[in-house]
């Protein structure tokens, strides 16, 4: 009867065995999207590109949030290697504490921290990222990080609660390694930037620079007026 029983229940955990499945690992949320309604509100922003661009349409867009005693970033690009921002006493490159989201070769965005020594930039063991996403869509590299306000006093990490000049640079990788930015003069803000204001500021692309200086303007105009008046 022992016997009996044993089969029994050897029968019954099979079938239950192969008529269920084992549950799955439950899938990885999807990368949320950057919001840039929030921009000057709940977040500070830059854009650089066409006027009107969000962070899936900008050449660059970047977003500052504090979240306690952490800072969170939002990077996007128009590329496919890498996308970074730096953090600068001045608007030069060179002693500049960087993070960088990276696109390899197994199609990740990794999130790295750099040091710029010059012109290039040395990447730095001690990584203050924490909380990483990112996602490479669209041909495009987008990620989100977290990093503290305070830090231990290091040259290669800056205190975020300092305000600091911050520099935009993106371009292409090779076996997950950063090269040479895309464009030879990357934007810069204007202003030192401070993560306890929150400001939505557009930088227009090259393309989109040639009708905003004054002297085109006051050209344009003159030209307006001369087509309207007619010539002599």
């Amino acid at each position: 009867l022992l016997i009996l029983v044993l089969v029994f229940c050897l029968v019954m955990v099979y079938s239950d065995y192969t008529g269920y499945p084992f549950p799955t690992a439950p899938p990885v949320d999807p990368f949320a999207k950057i919001k840039v309604d929030d921009c000057g509100k709940t977040k500070g922003c830059f854009r650089y590109g066409k006027p009107g661009c969000n962070a899936e349409t900008c050449d660059y867009f970047l977003s500052y949030r504090r979240i306690g005693a952490d800072v969170e970033f939002e990077l996007s690009a128009d590329t496919d290697g890498w996308v970074a921002v730096g953090f600068s006493s001045d608007k030069k490159m060179g002693g500049d504490d960087v993070m960088a989201c990276v696109h390899d070769d197994n199609g990740r965005v990794r999130i790295q921290h750099f040091y710029n020594v010059g012109q290039w930039a040395k990447e730095i063991q001690r990584n203050p990222a924490r909380d990483e996403e990112g996602v490479f869509e669209n041909n495009r590299v987008t990620c989100r990080f977290k990093r503290p306000v305070y830090v231990p006093r290091e040259e290669t990490i800056v205190d975020l609660h300092l305000s600091w000049y911050y520099l935009f640079a993106w371009g292409p990788a090779i076996q997950g390694s950063i090269t040479r930015h895309d464009i030879d003069s990357p934007p810069v803000s204007e202003r030192v930037v401070s993560i306890y204001k929150y400001e939505d500021i557009f930088m227009p692309s090259a393309a989109y620079q040639t009708f905003s200086s004054p002297f085109c303007l006051l050209l344009i105009v003159a030209l307006t007026f001369y087509l309207l008046m007619g010539t002599p």
